[in-house]
């Protein structure tokens, strides 16, 4: 816990999010976000990470005055409403808050953050977050929990319709992703050039996710193969294995064509550690894996893995910020999505009904098909995600806007909008 003198006139704050767990998305959304509060607070302002890994937040995240990293048991009941009662502003600030696609823990974690700050009376704030794909108890629980929040900033107009439709009725915003905010850092812009000064003229980046493995339940016991963390443990059975190892060899299908038939080399891209093993399972089908190279966010940080997105010539992504943090380079891609998020992300940029394909629908023939019109139509679609990108940092550019004014509104001192 922070101990600098306490400011009331500056409040200490308290960052609820999917932290330390080697996510290029969530650390540059961390980063992103802790470079707000400072903007709006001063680089003074006493800010609190909890994680469940705080040996992997110290890799991107480094501690000092005003910035504490905390431990947190994942049995999360105590050690939050611990934390709430330290602090004066509670941020929710990962990107899927208020959706259950990769586990109801998570949702349920932060709708108890939400309620431990409202029956004290602290602020609470949802930060350019998101809404998707809910069970009708956790619908029932967002509308109860969610609606008591001070203020809820949404990172997509979609989100907020369906906050709206299940009878939210905490102040509501929308914007756009902060990681849209976020830029590599000067020294790893020319990293992938660096890192393979062999490849093909052509890299095609895939960001692979094991779609089978989720929603993560809680469990007493389990396999240990199966164990994220007790009391966590992944979804499996024969039909999910079997699902899984079908993606994989259709993707590592579709790996060999683009490197037989249009002289490429693929980027495999980790956006989650937990993606590696799917990963590798797609490299070690591969006919030439010399013409292929794995990135991994537990090896490489944000600024780097944002650097080999933009540094690429297509993208085939599962991953919502692998799309998001390649945008700004306007890479040609296509989605393979399995939840609102990309599908939400590629409808506000007009080509979803081209460009996206459900994880599981997607098969080795619409893939090569897609492929090929990216090729015909590169120019255009770099065109609508260049217009879109711009659209959506401007969207961003407004969080910190927002968070000055809320700030205001609870009598805080403000350094800058």
């Amino acid at each position: 816990m922070n101990r600098t003198q306490r400011n009331p006139s500056t409040p200490r704050v308290l960052l609820v999010g999917y932290n330390g767990a080697n996510n290029t998305g969530a650390e540059a959304l961390l980063l992103s976000d802790i470079e707000d509060v400072r903007a709006v607070f001063g680089p003074g302002v006493s800010i609190t990470v909890p994680t469940m890994n705080p040996a992997n937040l110290r890799r991107y995240l480094p501690e000092g005055p005003g910035l504490s990293i905390v431990p947190m048991s994942p049995v999360f009941i105590r050690p939050v409403r611990r934390l709430v009662a330290e602090h004066d502003l509670v941020m929710l600030v990962e990107g899927s808050t208020y959706m259950d696609t990769w586990t109801t823990a998570l949702l349920w974690c932060f709708l108890w953050a939400t309620w431990c700050a409202t029956s004290r009376g602290t602020a609470c704030l949802a930060y350019a977050v998101d809404a998707g794909e809910l069970s009708r108890l956790n619908r029932w629980l967002v509308r109860r929990v969610a609606g008591t929040t001070d203020q809820i900033i949404v990172r997509s107009e979609a989100a907020a319709r369906r906050l709206r439709s299940w009878g939210v009725g905490a102040p509501l915003e929308f914007t756009a992703d902060n990681a849209f905010n976020f830029a590599p850092r000067p020294a790893d812009i020319d990293l992938l050039n660096r890192v393979w000064p062999d490849r093909p003229p052509c890299v095609v980046g895939i960001a692979p996710v094991d779609f089978t493995l989720w929603p993560v339940v809680a469990r007493l016991w389990g396999r240990k193969q199966y164990c994220y963390r007790w009391p966590y443990y992944f979804s499996h059975s024969r039909e999910r294995t079997d699902a899984a190892q079908g993606f994989a060899q259709t993707l590592a299908a579709f790996a060999d064509w683009v490197m037989e038939h249009h002289d490429a080399g693929v980027a495999m891209l980790c956006m989650e550690q937990l993606d590696e093993p799917l990963a590798q399972r797609i490299h070690d089908l591969l006919r030439r894996r010399e013409r292929a190279m794995v990135f991994s966010s537990r090896e490489f940080d944000a600024s780097q893995m944002t650097s080999v997105l933009r540094s690429l010539d297509y993208l085939i992504t599962s991953r919502f910020h692998a799309s998001v943090l390649s945008l700004e380079a306007a890479v040609p891609q296509i989605a393979v999505g399995h939840d609102l998020r990309l599908r939400t992300l590629y409808t506000d940029f007009g080509i979803v009904d081209e460009l996206f394909l459900d994880a599981h629908e997607a098969d080795l023939e619409l893939l090569k098909e897609r492929f090929a019109l990216l090729r015909k139509k590169g120019d255009f679609l770099r065109r609508r995600l260049a217009e879109g990108h711009a659209d959506h940092s401007r969207r961003a550019a407004k969080n910190r806007f927002l968070l000055a004014e809320f700030a205001r509104s609870r009598g805080w001192k403000v350094a800058s909008a």
